[in-house]
């Protein structure tokens, strides 16, 4: 077998063997896992589809694009879901533009098939060369912001504020906090910390290792919440009529209402189920292939007051040309810096077989889209095996292995809280945001564009706003300035693109 592997990878040509690629592949694979959970969870949020179904159709999709990558391109990569366009599927289109979870889908498929036109084409570098640096190396940053701040938000640090919209949740035991609501709070904080240390001493899987020691200490300290463990602990909450209006618990796995007919008459405690083949079921009914039965039915936006045709058709094609720039320039900067960093360069300084892992990367988000889940790239963390020694695609092939045994693991899995996988997101967060210090902030024309960018995707809600107001503002200053031959004239099209969406349909 590793005579067989040695001659189709070319591991003696690239100087590894196959326990070297074996390691790097683990290596990878442990500091990207958390996406399974991450991604179950927020997908969860919808209440159309499981956090099983979610956790199945991330692996599948992770299994392919990487299998993908590493025998397109022969390079040590890895592919899942992510951070950050998974974000702008859950809280933009579907939160924020009121999307379908299928419809939603079908701007992934969207963004795959343009992908896959823009690479065989050529296209794609005259896109991302009209993106100006100032909002390009800003989008990075803003996306960090925005995955921060949905994990503070999970984790109930950042809380909703009649005056100031958000504020810092209450830690006062002489007000309204209590050691149930506290508890969790404080995981999280002791999830990033540690997450921050075992990253400074180097430690492989460090996020991982966090979201790990941050569950288990959530689960040692419920032994100090009343009710954690008793999933008969529901307290009902009933108006001046009787008539229920709520519940409130400490279980540890949460409550749910009954409904009949229509009306709530109680709450329950979730039950936990062991079998791993229940999320297999639920990937069947609820995921798979719901981008083709479900995803071409708009008639729920369109129903929405102030919604029409026209208004549908600007957000379907800002919203895959945003899931599209995204995916594009992450995959891009990722393969860029993971190659770097492993001395994968060519002699003119380029990305071996680029324009074939763009591709898998491309054919991967289509196979996402039809599978139940958000644009699939090339993670970042890839770096951490190329930094192990892996060298060849058949680092790609560990790491799709050990995807594949993660996804019998999906009960195990569901069993991470939200206070854990909200300290992953913060701390993806911290590592997005070092791009900043490329951008020149003394140099007007690139800093507000830059600033906008950022700042606009957390404040609100919304990856493509930040794209959009970071080039129009790019295109204004250039313009009003005298500079207007700098400016591209792909970037005006697409600058006007997003001008129409925000002035037609917010």
């Amino acid at each position: 077998m590793s005579g067989f592997l040695n001659k189709a990878f070319k591991l003696e040509e690239n100087g590894t063997n196959v326990k070297t690629e074996l390691f790097a592949g683990l290596t990878t694979f442990m500091t990207m896992v958390y996406i399974l959970m991450v991604n179950a969870g927020m997908f969860a949020e919808l209440g159309v589809v499981s956090y099983g179904a979610i956790y199945i159709a991330t692996a599948v999709s992770a299994i392919v694009g990487t299998v993908l990558i590493g025998l397109m391109s022969g390079l040590p990569l890895a592919q899942a879901s992510g951070m950050g366009l998974n974000a702008f599927f859950v809280y933009t289109c579907c939160f924020s533009f009121k999307l379908s979870y299928a419809n939603a889908l079908v701007l992934v498929l969207l963004d795959g098939i343009i992908f896959v036109l823009l690479t065989v084409t050529g296209l794609r570098k005259q896109i991302f060369k009209a993106i100006p640096d100032a909002v390009k190396v800003a989008i990075p940053a803003g996306i960090g912001l925005f995955i921060a701040f949905i994990g503070l938000q999970n984790a109930g640090i950042v809380v909703g504020d009649s005056a100031t919209l958000v504020n810092l949740v209450s830690l006062n035991f002489l007000g309204s906090a209590t050691w149930a609501s506290v508890m969790p709070i404080l995981v999280t904080f002791a999830s990033i910390i540690a997450i921050a240390v075992l990253s400074v001493k180097n430690v492989r899987g460090s996020i991982l290792w966090g979201i790990i020691g941050g569950a288990l200490l959530y689960y040692l300290l419920g032994l100090t919440v009343p009710g954690f463990y008793d999933p008969s602990a529901i307290t009902l909450i009933k108006d001046d009529a009787g008539v229920i209006t709520g519940a409130t618990s400490n279980y540890f796995l949460g409550i749910s209402q009954v409904v009949e007919d229509g009306v709530v008459t109680g709450y329950v405690a979730n039950a936990f189920n062991w079998n791993p083949f229940t999320a297999f079921a639920d990937f069947g009914t609820q995921a798979v292939g719901k981008v083709f039965t479900e995803g071409f039915d708009f008639s729920a936006f369109l129903a929405i007051e102030g919604n029409n045709t026209g208004s549908l058709i600007l957000v379907v094609i800002t919203s895959a040309i945003a899931f599209c720039m995204v995916d594009m320039f992450d995959t891009i900067g990722t393969l860029y810096g993971a190659c770097a960093r492993g001395n994968l360069l060519d002699e003119n300084g380029e990305v071996p077989n680029m324009s074939k892992a763009m591709l898998a990367d491309a054919i991967a988000t289509c196979t996402g889209a039809m599978l139940g889940t958000s644009t699939v790239t090339t993670f970042v963390e890839s770096s951490a095996g190329v930094a192990a020694g892996g060298k060849t695609g058949l680092t790609s092939i560990f790491v799709a292995l050990f995807f594949f045994v993660a996804m019998f693991l999906s009960p195990i899995a569901q069993l991470i809280p939200s206070c854990a996988t909200a300290a992953a997101l913060v701390y993806v967060g911290v590592l997005m945001m070092n791009c900043v210090v490329k951008i020149d902030w003394l140099d007007p024309s690139v800093a507000l564009p830059a600033f906008v960018t950022v700042a606009i995707m957390p404040l609100t809600y919304n990856i493509s706003y930040g794209i959009g107001l970071g080039l129009i503002t790019y295109v204004l200053v250039k313009l009003f300035s005298g500079k207007w031959k700098e400016i591209n004239l792909v970037t005006v099209i697409i600058g006007l693109m997003f001008a129409v969406m925000f002035f037609l349909t917010h």
